[in-house]
């Protein structure tokens, strides 16, 4: 999450952003709770709008199947 919204941001988002894709909890609930991080991830995504080239991080570039 740092490297897409920076340090401090990326905290308050886990912290706060309720997320319906895990059960209506916040990154830090869900991930508590067990969700898979790429799950919790996704559902972040989603409600951020961050585009698909960006979800598997900097040095991973999505398949072109």
């Amino acid at each position: 999450m740092d490297d897409e919204f920076g340090a401090g941001y990326s905290r308050v988002l886990s912290s706060s952003l309720v997320l319906a894709g895990v059960g209506s909890r916040t990154a830090d609930q869900a991930l508590a709770a067990g969700v898979p991080p790429r799950q919790v991830w996704l559902a972040i995504c989603d409600v951020q709008d961050v585009p698909a080239d960006r979800r598997l991080g900097r040095d991973i570039k999505p398949s072109r199947n």
